[in-house]
């Protein structure tokens, strides 16, 4: 692979003697990782039906390695199920590290496609809000979709600049994670396109553009909430100095210590004359550890107390009591959620969040769970309220084995065949699900499933 003279220079004057540790990590393989979904399994559940060899990534509780040259888990029934995420190891770190309470605000800034939103989801266990953003449109639809196939109910997906958001969230968010656009120096060797970003752009393009993020975000943070930035480069202008440059724009905040794992390099604030604190960022470097290299700093904004939640003022429809096939479906549920944040916009049923904002003149491509739809006075559950349930919390249940050819036929669209699974008389709705996870909704007529599953989510 050829490195571009400048980046060789850069990095060799950064590493020192590692410098030779460094190019030599480009001849290694590359690792592959995926991590488990825990708001629907257990790692330890996870190790004991998962159909390949695994390995855990020590610095992460519920990631693993997998041999990407062999097996194929994006080809398996547990990915369409939401068991895992696909995602390179290293960046897996700064969801981890962002520490998540139950009933936090928190912003996802730069979000699509979703590797560290549906990790914050996941620690905030169906509790709070997550703000999952992302200015580009098209990016934004892979967040939505990852965000469903997990199984997410409190979210809030949009596709804003973040600076417009400013005004709407002054000081609202208990936490916010800014894994940043960056010059890429980190995914060299897992995608050596990148290069020819790196040649055209350079690390100042990128530099000027994290410092509108950074500073934006900032004041959406309220006194006491923390901030996770994060990027995938190793350049101190991208990284220490981005740092450097949040503290200036807000002197009340300091770098956190965070819980360090055997290899994790310091920060290094000589490379930009900044303070000694700034030794307290992480950085993950490719010849120490396996994965490709990432930065992370996490800082707290001062002093302050979480304040006080108010109920969300859902303007709650009062159709959605009328609906009489609504209504009869949601009593064939065993699941605890409020009916009065159930909100009908045009054909869409949406259970909205516990909390949220006003959001009227922003790009939202989704507020809360949408949970089907309303026509001719027949509903019609949604391939994401299927993500959300549990097996047990929909009475018409059909569970194939993972074994089960017919699993591959579901979700390629196909109608199914059920006579060892449904009696003749069966009608209705029906939850599928593999080895007790659901995969979406079929309608039986007798022993035959017409199959629901969403058409752009089917097997290719």
């Amino acid at each position: 692979m050829a490195l571009p003279e400048l980046f060789q220079e850069n990095m060799r004057q950064l590493l020192g003697g590692e410098y030779e540790a460094y190019l030599e990590s480009f001849s290694q393989k590359r690792v592959y990782g995926l991590r488990v979904n825990t708001l629907k399994i257990s790692p330890e559940d996870f190790e004991r039906i998962c159909p390949f060899p695994v390995e855990r990534i020590p610095w992460i509780e519920n990631g693993y390695y997998y041999d990407g040259e062999r097996d194929k888990p994006a080809k398996h029934p547990y990915y369409f199920a939401g068991l895992y995420y696909l995602q390179e190891p290293s960046a897996m770190t700064p969801a981890n590290l962002l520490p998540i309470e139950e009933g936090d605000r928190v912003l996802d800034v730069c979000a699509a496609p979703g590797g560290k939103s549906t990790e914050l989801a996941a620690k905030l266990k169906g509790t709070g809000l997550l703000v999952s953003n992302d200015i580009s449109n098209s990016r934004a639809k892979a967040l939505l979709k990852n965000l469903e196939l997990f199984g997410v109910k409190n979210s809030l997906i949009m596709s804003e600049d973040p600076q417009k958001l400013v005004g709407r969230f002054h000081e609202y968010f208990d936490k916010i994670l800014i894994d940043a656009p960056c010059s890429g120096e980190g995914m060299f060797r897992k995608e050596p396109a990148v290069i020819k970003s790196w040649l055209e752009h350079g690390n100042g393009f990128y530099a000027k553009l994290q410092r509108q993020i950074t500073e934006a975000s900032l004041q959406m943070l309220r006194p006491g909430g923390m901030l996770l930035y994060s990027t995938c480069t190793f350049s101190p202008m991208e990284n220490e100095a981005a740092v450097m440059h949040m503290m200036e724009v807000c002197p009340q905040l300091t770098v956190v210590p965070v819980k360090r794992y055997e290899g994790f390099g310091e920060g290094m604030p000589k490379t930009v004359g900044g303070p000694r604190q700034l030794r307290e960022c992480v950085r993950i470097w490719p010849q120490r550890m396996r994965g490709e290299g990432h930065f992370l700093a996490l800082l707290k904004k001062g002093e302050g107390e979480r304040p006080g939640r108010g109920a969300l003022d859902t303007g709650a429809n009062p159709r959605a009591e009328k609906l009489t096939e609504l209504m009869e479906f949601w009593r064939e549920l065993d699941w605890e959620a409020d009916v009065s944040r159930i909100q009908i916009r045009g054909e869409r049923v949406m259970l909205m969040p516990e909390e949220a904002c006003q959001t009227s003149g922003l790009r939202i491509l989704r507020s809360g769970l949408l949970l089907g739809e309303c026509k001719k006075n027949r509903f019609e559950p949604s391939q994401a309220l299927a993500m959300a349930l549990k097996k047990g919390q929909y009475k018409k249940t059909v569970d194939f084995p993972c074994s089960d050819q017919r699993v591959i036929r579901y979700l390629k669209g196909e109608t199914i065949q059920a006579q060892d699974l449904l009696d003749m008389g069966a009608k209705g709705w029906y939850l599928a699900c593999v080895d007790g996870y659901p995969l979406g909704f079929a309608k039986a007529n007798g022993t035959v499933l017409k199959n629901k599953y969403l058409a752009g989510w089917r097997w290719q």
